[in-house]
């Protein structure tokens, strides 16, 4: 382990004002957001969209500071022959790879998951180490039961899904990969915002302890948690600013310094919605980390809408792709201010 090495492409994923685009989508959710504008789920269709942004500018050199990728995505090469990976590096981001097998059934615990694909890690890491990439991604589905259930998610839950992310990203140390560790407390339900604080904060109290047991040096890694938010069928849903406040709170009480930077997940929220709770986040308060983006759907749905499979809307979509990058990058500052989506890329 290059644990300098480690430390830099950490502190070069939170640089100032960029931040994570999540392109690892599987093949299956992909084809359910094309099905979404009419398209054919092909492997070409699924180059074309993804080269169509990892070919635009200014928002990859100056808002995206790495691009985490799917299994085939990373083997792919753009129209002209050109590797994926190297239409990033070449607009100075850093490609990255999903490396889990997805959320199956835990065993013994209904309506609660374990994240797959601890099996032949090791050697996937190196295949994907030579392929060009320098951070690996990894995510833990913690649900909040419904109806006031406070039984889900349980003790037994939280401890396996957190051992794993420790073991990943211990594999992703040795490789010299850098490890997103994503505990996602799910935002679907009827919880209050209280409840996400209680469940976040005992995922990411457990996970720092797994982390420490299992040897991984922090400040070779990112993380990328949830928001601290109301579930999506809670009636009485919080403010944008309690929000922030109470995420913040959770993270300082959980997160130690050490971290070189938090990445946020967009989690289902709506795009401008992702943007200022993350603005009022960086504005308001002084942590001890840098505080950005690692949005997938808040980052692509504007520009899939615009494109929607046909050549000749190339532009618009672009044109989208920068206007989301640029105002997340500008929440990443604290700088951005809703009246801002008014304006064109």
């Amino acid at each position: 382990m290059d644990l300098d090495q480690l430390n830099e492409i950490a502190c070069a994923m939170v640089a100032p004002g960029k931040g994570l685009l999540a392109a690892d989508e599987s093949t299956g959710t992909i084809g359910k957001r094309f099905a979404s504008i009419g398209l054919d789920n092909t492997p070409d269709n699924r180059r074309d969209w993804r080269e169509m942004l990892f070919r635009t500018e200014p928002a990859m050199s100056q808002h995206i500071s790495g691009v985490i990728l799917y299994d085939e995505t990373i083997r792919q090469s753009a129209k002209d022959g050109t590797a994926l990976t190297k239409l990033i590096t070449d607009a100075g981001s850093i490609p990255g790879i999903k490396v889990d097998m997805g959320a199956k059934p835990l065993a013994g615990a209904e309506g609660e998951t374990i994240t797959e694909g601890l099996d032949g890690l090791r050697d996937r890491l190196a295949d994907y180490h030579e392929l060009g990439a320098r951070f690996a991604k990894w995510r833990a589905v913690i649900n909040i039961g419904g109806n006031g259930d406070e039984s889900v998610p349980s003790q037994y839950c939280i401890n396996t899904n957190m051992h794993a992310l420790a073991r990943y990203a211990a594999l992703c140390q040795e490789a010299n990969i850098v490890p997103i560790v994503e505990p996602e407390v799910i935002m679907d339900g009827d919880h209050t915002i209280e409840r996400c604080y209680e469940v976040t904060e005992f995922a990411l109290k457990t996970l720092y302890r797994e982390l420490f047991d299992q040897g991984v040096v922090l400040e070779g890694t990112i993380l990328k948690p949830n928001m601290v938010i109301s579930g999506t069928r809670n009636d009485d849903r919080a403010s944008r600013e309690e929000v922030a406040d109470m995420t913040v709170q959770c993270l300082a009480n959980c997160v130690p310094a050490a971290v070189p930077g938090i990445a946020f997940l967009s989690g289902g929220q709506s795009d401008e919605e992702a943007t200022e709770h993350l603005t009022i986040m960086n504005e308001a308060y002084d942590l001890p980390w840098p505080m950005t983006f690692s949005y997938g759907r808040a980052l692509q749905a504007a520009p899939l809408k615009a494109w929607a499979g046909k050549a000749e809307n190339y532009a618009a979509a672009q044109a989208a792709f920068n206007h989301r990058a640029r105002m997340n990058g500008l929440a990443s500052l604290g700088e951005y201010k809703p009246e801002m989506e008014k304006e064109t890329a």
